[in-house]
């Protein structure tokens, strides 16, 4: 984001995306959708319809550019009143005294104790207020072939151990060549992967990404050690895993060449089209005394040069509003936020809801740091890659990752 310091060429940019407001009843809001089906026209007629004294100018905003616009415009003080934002965007956000606290809002609103009660925590602000109100979310899980764990006679794994268990029994050579032709497990080596690590690693017991010691402890080699071995040793994952993203790990459970992997609900309409009821859902295996996954999120706050907060707060807790927050959910994929919405959402089968509900508990987000850009992007897939194909230790590996957070 050092970009941003270039405020005279994203002039253009920003002014490209609205002038100040007209009125003090004119709410200006950012949000970011890439598909054709955009609810927001009709979001915004329902809302000024039942408010008469409010006036909606909805500016969708090109992803790739979304922040570098966002914090161009709140320098340039030409910021909107109220827009959809990130968790890893928040620090930032409330270190430029850019967001509104609403806490006070949350406290009176009518809607409040029919939002999923996990998603109020996970998204607080880092000085301990509310700024975020949750619009959307998903939260990773176990996919598993339940047909053939039925086959086998096995029950859904729950921990590490029974985990482990099914990938050998589900790793099966079927042609008698010698070699499996399903694999139990389809690990993600690739980027992206730390979340399939994280679900086995950093579940344990005194293990963590940013304290001192969190993965240099004996606890967390182990932990890695015990993937490593699941390739190098179990051979459940396929040979191909190094390197697998997220094509290849939802391909091959698509196409029946593995029968587990973690990834969220997103997935779920296609893995039910090429295997209807034979896939499943449960939540990720208890290891080492924890469960770990992670959530993703899209949240709307309002900002502190809104000339009227209250109305950008009526404006964002409607789109956090049973039924209006169903309409724009049902654009983006992704699943609602409020109670009544979750319990009667038809958008996805119901197991896979189920199983991002009973993951919210557990689920975390990574530090948010400058740091973890690079964990993600290019030290941990480099030395996972490395430490699955035997050219450094799992001892290393944690090593290289701690150095990232703790140098």
């Amino acid at each position: 984001m050092r970009k941003l310091l270039t405020i005279a060429a994203l002039s253009a940019s920003v002014i490209a995306y609205g002038a100040a407001a007209n009125a003090d009843d004119t709410v200006r809001f950012w949000y970011h959708f890439d598909n054709a089906d955009n609810p927001m026209s009709d979001l915004i007629a329902k809302f000024e319809e039942k408010n008469p004294g409010i006036k909606i100018e909805a500016e969708n905003v090109p992803w790739n550019s979304y922040y570098d616009n966002l914090y161009t415009s709140i320098i340039a003080g030409n910021a909107p009143d109220a827009a959809m934002v990130k968790l890893y965007a928040q620090p930032r956000l409330v270190e430029m005294g850019a967001l509104v606290p609403i806490d006070d809002y949350l406290a009176s609103w009518e809607g409040k104790d029919d939002l999923q009660a996990d998603l109020i925590n996970l998204t607080k602000g880092p000085d301990g207020n509310q700024y975020y109100l949750p619009v959307q979310y998903v939260v990773l899980y176990l996919y598993y072939r339940a047909d053939m764990l039925a086959e086998l006679g096995m029950e859904v794994p729950k921990t590490c151990e029974e985990f482990r268990e099914a990938a050998k029994a589900l790793t099966q050579d079927t042609d008698g060549d010698g070699n499996p032709d399903i694999y139990g497990f389809g690990f993600r080596g690739a980027k992206g992967g730390q979340e399939h690590w994280g679900s086995l690693v950093l579940s344990r017991d005194g293990v963590s990404l940013d304290e001192k010691g969190g993965l240099t402890n004996a606890t967390a080699i182990e932990g890695t050690q015990w993937v490593v071995d699941l390739f190098q040793k179990d051979h459940v994952f396929p040979p191909s895993a190094p390197n697998d993203g997220f094509k290849e790990v939802t391909g091959a459970l698509k196409a029946g060449k593995t029968a587990m992997t973690i990834h969220h609900i997103g997935s779920a309409n296609d893995m039910v089209a090429a295997l209807g009821d034979k896939i499943s859902a449960t939540t990720v295996p208890e290891c080492g005394g924890g469960h770990w996954t992670t959530f993703g999120d899209e949240s709307t706050a309002i900002f502190s040069s809104a000339e009227n907060k209250d109305a950008a707060w009526k404006w964002i807790s409607f789109l956090s509003t049973t039924g209006n927050n169903k309409e724009f959910n049902e654009a983006t994929g992704q699943l609602p936020v409020t109670k009544s919405d979750s319990a009667n959402w038809t958008l996805h089968p119901k197991r896979f809801v189920d199983a991002t509900v009973a993951s919210l508990p557990f689920a975390v987000t990574l530090p948010n740091t400058p740091e973890t850009s690079d964990f993600v992007n290019t030290v941990w897939p480099v030395n996972m890659q490395r430490a699955l194909t035997g050219e450094i230790t799992a001892e290393k590996m944690n090593q290289n990752i701690e150095e990232l957070f703790n140098p």
